[in-house]
């Protein structure tokens, strides 16, 4: 296993507590923030655009500051945190305080080699936190949704918002975001904001490379967060929230008295129980090898439980629906077998849905007479759509629809954030963990 135990020796960070240098002033837009206890923040909504334009010539990424970040290497060896230049936000982007990152099994594939992505790079995708910086010529409708100070909560699939994907409403298609994000670690301008102190070299970002103190976020991948919704348990709408209610919202289309199998229910899987419940499913059949998951998937919304060890999951699936299958068949997991299983699980007609990520290369076999002459639907879904999706995901958390505090079940310190992706690893996780970062 790459990931060594989280003791803090491993860390190469050098200080703890407040990461804004009491010196570090900023000034753009005629925008002040000065480190204090509470940062205080000022800014000027009739900024004149020769500030603007000094501002944005004064970009550099050594302009004061420093922050703390849990940085991936390489295969096999373990994440250190490291000091960060304070990361800095171009037009349309925000500068967030963070304050909790979520533990999701994407970062773990990363880590352990089965996904290829940029390295050395900031893992981390799945934010709550606090707005500090607009970027320069941001427009003001972004800034007046999102103020300084505003709770926000943040999707993983950012969206640029302009390309032919998101000018229709598909923004977790975003020809930017795969383009520039996930194939190359940075921002929309070919770019990263993330540069070490010591030697000013460039560590890419995971989306916005969010298991660090401080973390530049397209706007558009942004939502307002009420009071009433902790920042901890939020963390996870960015991620195991958005991408359950992207498949079964927008993939599987789930309607009231459908009958939904879930396969794999971890922190994504359980979301997918929440969220089928929330939906007017009837028969929600929880699939795991893990009895301790499959009582905990009782408190989700799962009205049957099938233990694939100890039963053939396929069998028991038809059973519990009267020898039909289910109309709808969620993979969770993104191995070859369970992909197989999630297409024989559904009934004539059904569809079978895949949003589990798997080994880079990994091949599902598919039955292809049944496919066509029983009109089955497998479907791919990486997530939810950040312009449309959050707000209400926000929404069903805050009337208590979804149960945030029951989907997160276990909590670290940022100082132990290599501990929780080994517990990840050893399937030590029921549902969710967050990493408290402030």
């Amino acid at each position: 296993m790459m990931i060594r135990s989280g003791c803090k020796r491993l860390f190469s960070s050098k200080k703890n507590g407040s990461v804004l240098s009491s010196s570090w002033l900023l000034n753009r837009n005629n925008n002040q923030i000065n480190k204090g206890d509470n940062d205080v923040i000022k800014r000027s909504p009739s900024s004149s655009s020769a500030a603007a334009a000094a501002a944005a010539a004064a970009y550099h990424v050594s302009s004061g500051g420093s922050m703390r970040g849990l940085v991936f290497w390489e295969t096999n060896k373990p994440l250190t945190i490291e000091e960060f230049n304070m990361p800095r936000p171009k037009a349309g982007e925000i500068l967030i305080k963070t304050k909790a990152c979520g533990v999701c099994h994407s970062d773990l594939h990363v880590i352990k080699g089965e996904i290829p992505f940029s390295n050395p790079c900031v893992v981390g995708h799945e934010i709550t936190g606090e707005v500090v910086e607009h970027g320069p010529h941001t427009d003001n409708k972004t800034i007046q949704r999102l103020p300084v100070g505003s709770r926000v909560v943040g999707a993983f699939i950012m969206p640029c918002g302009n390309c032919s994907f998101c000018s229709k409403g598909h923004d977790d298609l975003c020809e930017d975001f795969f383009a520039y994000n996930r194939a190359k670690g940075t921002l929309y301008d070919g770019e990263t904001r993330l540069f070490l102190r010591n030697s000013g070299k460039p560590v890419f970002m995971y989306s916005m490379g969010g298991m660090a103190e401080y973390c530049v976020v397209p706007a558009n991948a942004l939502s307002v967060l009420p009071d009433s919704l902790p920042y901890k348990e939020s963390a996870i709408l960015g991620c195991a929230v958005f991408t359950a209610y992207g498949a079964m919202a927008h993939a599987a289309e789930v309607r009231a008295g459908d009958s939904v199998a879930v396969i794999g229910v971890g922190g994504v899987g359980s979301s997918c129980l929440q969220i089928a419940r929330a939906f007017g499913a009837s028969d929600i059949i929880a699939v795991d090898v893990h009895d301790e998951k499959l009582q905990k998937a009782k408190t989700f919304g799962a009205t049957h439980t099938v233990n694939a060890i100890q039963e053939d999951a396929i069998e028991k699936i038809r059973e519990i629906t009267g020898g039909m299958g289910v109309d709808i068949a969620v993979e969770a997991l993104g191995k070859p077998q369970t992909f197989l299983q999630c297409v024989q699980s559904v009934k004539d007609g059904g569809k079978a849905v895949m949003i589990g990520l798997a080994q880079s290369g990994a091949v599902g076999e598919v039955d292809i007479n049944r496919l066509v002459r029983r009109k089955i639907q497998v479907i791919g879904s990486y997530g939810g759509r950040a312009r449309q999706d959050l707000p209400k995901l926000v929404k069903l958390a805050e009337s208590g629809i979804f149960n945030l505090a029951n989907a997160v079940t276990r909590k670290y310190k940022f100082e132990d954030a290599n501990k929780a992706y080994e517990d990840l690893n050893k399937g030590n996780i029921l549902s969710r963990a967050v990493v408290e970062i402030m």
